[in-house]
C-alpha cells in the first residue's frame, strides 16, 4: 500500500491543523494506521493509532485531548485533526499501515513520506 501524507504548514500556537494520509494500491479497510512524527535531533515517536474499523483508538500522552485520529475507509483516508497545537508539536508527521496492531511500535510495514507542521510561538 503507498501512503501519502499531506495537510502540514506553519500555524501560530494554540492554532489547529488537520492532516490527512491517503492510501492507494490497497484498501486502507485492512489496515490499522498509525501517525508518528520526528522534530529535528530527535527520535520518530508515536503519536496516534487507529485500528482497522476505527474501533479503537490510542494516543502518546503529549497529545492526549488535544488530537484526533479517524478514518473513513469509503475514501482510504486517515486524519489526524491537531487542535491547541504548542511549539513542542513541530515535527515532521507520517501516517503508517499494518495488518497487525502495533500501537506505538516503529516496526509499521507500511509508511508515508511525511508533513511538515511547525507551530510558532
Amino acid at each position: 500500500v503507498q501512503l501519502q501524507a499531506f495537510g502540514g504548514g506553519l500555524v501560530q500556537a494554540g492554532g489547529s491543523l488537520r492532516l490527512s494520509c491517503a492510501a492507494s494500491g490497497r484498501t486502507l479497510s485492512n489496515y490499522d494506521m498509525g501517525w508518528f512524527r520526528q522534530a529535528p535531533g530527535k527520535d520518530r515517536e508515536f503519536v496516534a493509532a487507529t485500528r482497522w474499523d476505527g474501533g479503537v483508538t490510542a494516543y502518546a500522552d503529549s497529545v492526549k485531548g488535544r488530537f484526533t485520529i479517524s478514518r473513513e475507509n469509503a475514501k482510504n483516508t486517515v486524519y489526524l485533526q491537531m487542535n491547541s497545537l504548542k511549539p513542542e508539536d513541530t515535527a515532521v508527521y507520517y501516517c503508517a499501515a499494518d495488518r497487525l496492531w502495533k500501537v506505538q511500535s516503529l516496526s509499521y510495514d507500511y509508511w508515508g513520506q511525511g508533513t511538515q507542521v511547525t507551530v510558532s510561538s
